[in-house]
């Protein structure tokens, strides 16, 4: 094509049955394009949910632990812990101190602590132990393959 007066860029967007569309409305002289309008929009929009659903969600799974947790439960959660990983999963694990549990900070940080050191193969510490109210968070993303 060429660069054309409006006038005949609308005769040739008549004649060729398609629509005649403004690209740049700010540019000297105003830049047009000659197309089917409807088919433009559908490719957009059509592209849009393609992009959609590429993109994925992020899951946060949580697991919860008490200041004095003992071995088979920790086990337990460990393993738990494990499979979201591999899911693909976000994990937050938190200690709850609930009443005066809460004189029992240093206990609840290592167990935490402990988790990440047994869980190094499966995610990597995004958040170290920290305290927010009544509970001490700590977060692990998974490691990509």
């Amino acid at each position: 094509m060429g660069i054309y007066p409006i006038k005949e860029a609308l005769q040739i967007a008549d004649e060729l049955d398609l629509d005649l569309v403004e690209i740049s409305p700010n540019a000297k002289p105003p830049v047009c394009k000659v197309m089917d309008y409807n088919k433009f929009v559908y490719e957009q929009r059509r592209r849009r949910r393609a992009n959609q659903a590429n993109t994925s969600k992020v899951v946060v799974k949580e697991i919860r632990f008490g200041p004095n947790t003992d071995d088979h439960d920790y086990e337990f959660k460990k393993n738990h812990a494990i499979k979201f990983l591999k899911e693909g999963s976000k994990l937050k694990a938190f200690v709850f101190f609930r009443g005066r549990s809460i004189v029992y900070k240093d206990q609840g940080e290592i167990l935490l602590l402990r988790l990440a050191r047994d869980l190094e193969d499966y995610g990597k510490v995004e958040q170290m132990p920290r305290m927010e109210g009544k509970r001490m968070n700590m977060f692990i993303t998974p490691i990509k393959k």
